[in-house]
């Protein structure tokens, strides 16, 4: 069993504080790629304005019926091309992220896992006699505790997925508006 109190104290706030640690890392992940949705929204923002704007100057050019509609078939196909393009790069941010958090969930996983299977040995290996209950109890506790980290994780993990969802849905989003406006 533990050697005294604090032993256990320490234990427990080694958990916690791997708990703290993955939800911090997890959040600054979630954080980061929402920064770089908002960077890519806005540039692709910006960059419709302008192309709106300069096809507008064309069309108000154009001398007749015909070079109107020239002028429209001409910015379909970059249009679309720009939608492709935002998709991409939404995707390759989804995907980032993704990753990220699955690498950073696994490595704080397997660490947890790690420090609660030295933390069972410290509390099992100078069992006394009699003492049986008091292990149960302090496993209970440690379990416990691990079970609220993976509860942080999976409550993580869900939160980017449906955050990765609602940047599908915009996605789409901008592409058909794209699309329907060329």
């Amino acid at each position: 069993m533990f050697q005294n109190p604090e032993q256990f104290a320490s234990a427990t706030k080694t958990l916690f504080e791997f708990q703290l640690d993955t939800f911090n890392s997890l959040t600054s992940k979630a954080v980061q790629a929402l920064e770089q949705v908002s960077a890519l929204n806005l540039a692709t923002a910006r960059s419709n304005v302008e192309n709106t704007l300069a096809t507008g100057r064309e069309l108000s050019e154009a001398k007749d019926p015909k070079a109107v509609l020239a002028v429209a078939a001409s910015k379909v196909q970059p249009g679309v091309a720009d939608a492709a393009a935002y998709n991409q790069q939404l995707s390759q941010i989804i995907a980032e992220i993704q990753s990220e958090f699955a690498r950073a969930a696994e490595a704080h996983m397997a660490e947890a896992k790690s420090s609660l299977s030295a933390l069972i040995y410290d509390v099992t290996k100078n069992v006394r006699p009699g003492s049986e209950n008091a292990v149960q109890i302090v496993k209970q506790a440690i379990d416990n505790a691990f079970k609220g980290y993976e509860q942080v994780t999976t409550a993580t993990r869900e939160a980017v997925s449906t955050f990765e969802e609602q940047l599908a849905r915009a996605s789409a989003s901008v592409a058909e508006h794209s699309q329907t406006r060329h």
